[in-house]
């Protein structure tokens, strides 16, 4: 079976964490005999020639980022793009979703959820699943065997999804886990909140950024 599978992240693939999620999702499904062709969104030029896969193939995967609780906005803009009189007259396809969030608590992405659920059927297409995960903020950040440890879950996920050609709720609900943190996670978290500011203005640091994390840039604007 071939796979179609469509990074929806703005962000450049080297400094995606989508892209390197995806990467791990397919080596899974390819794992069990299939085959699979990567696109990114980010990568405007090559639109066109998304749009012809997404037409010309039955099985579809949209990988995204949860941006403000759902879908980026790039993402939106592709799917406006599509010729819905066409899609139509066409078979239905097998479509697909994976999410990533920095949000740990799985909840944090189920409004976003609720809406992939939906969107298949305005694309003529069968829904085959939305597979969640949260607490993925850090990947691009960490490096080596902690990277690798982090994201390796996905590999098991993409044969899951080979075997079974879709998202089993049951399966996708236990990977997703925790749905809620426990009150006692929540009062360690508040107890280690200091260590944690350090750990945040640490990734900052490394990431580029120079000015106070709890600088308000835009507050003069509000009234």
């Amino acid at each position: 079976m071939h796979l179609v599978m469509i990074s929806c992240t703005p962000r450049a693939v080297k400094a995606s964490n989508t892209a390197k999620i995806l990467e791990k999702f397919r080596e899974g499904y390819e794992s069990v005999g299939n085959t699979t062709e990567t696109y990114y969104l980010a990568e405007r030029k090559s639109w066109e020639q998304i749009r012809v896969a997404y037409y010309e193939n039955e099985q579809v995967l949209f990988a995204l980022p949860l941006f403000v609780e759902c879908i980026p906005g790039i993402m939106m803009e592709f799917l406006e793009s599509l010729d819905y009189e066409r899609l139509a007259q066409m078979q239905k396809k097998h479509v697909a979703f994976l999410v990533q969030g920095g949000f740990a608590e799985a909840s944090q992405l189920r409004c976003c959820e609720k809406y992939l659920n939906m969107l298949p059927a305005y694309l003529n297409a069968e829904h085959m699943g939305t597979l969640i995960k949260g607490d993925m903020f850090s990947v691009s950040i960490m490096e080596g065997d902690a990277r690798k440890k982090m994201i390796a879950p996905f590999v098991q996920m993409g044969k899951l999804y080979a075997e079974e050609g879709h998202f089993d709720k049951e399966k996708v609900s236990e990977f997703a886990k925790p749905e809620y943190f426990s009150k006692r996670i929540i009062l360690l978290s508040g107890l280690f909140s200091p260590l944690r500011k350090l750990v945040m203005q640490g990734m900052a640091k490394k990431l580029g950024c120079k000015g106070s994390l709890m600088a308000k840039p835009y507050q003069r604007y509000v009234n």
